[in-house]
């Protein structure tokens, strides 16, 4: 499996519409082959700055499956509105299990 790490970054004023937004977004995420599961986080120190974690089989099931598929416009035209700049997406490779203390 891999993460998907995309930093988003919302125009002023619209942190709260887009959060609204991410909830019908997440499920068309949802109906992705592939598609593991989602979190969106918020940033403390920069409240304009979302992270969005995204598990994936692999690679080609976020880039090819979803990216190339129908749901890929349904989710932009949801979240792209709102986005001040263009996201940055990288894909991480997990390690190992997770720790929880």
């Amino acid at each position: 499996m891999v993460v998907e790490h995309a930093e988003l970054t919302v125009e002023a004023g619209r942190e709260e519409e887009f959060q609204e937004a991410f909830g019908k977004a997440r499920e068309v995420l949802a109906e992705a082959d592939g598609f593991r599961w989602a979190e969106l986080l918020r940033c403390e120190e920069r409240p304009r700055t979302f992270l969005l974690l995204v598990g994936w089989e692999s690679v080609e099931a976020h880039t090819v499956g979803f990216r190339e598929s129908e749901r890929f416009p349904r989710w932009r035209a949801l979240v792209g509105p709102f986005f001040a700049e263009p996201p940055t997406v990288e894909h991480y490779r997990e390690l190992g299990a997770r720790f929880a203390g």
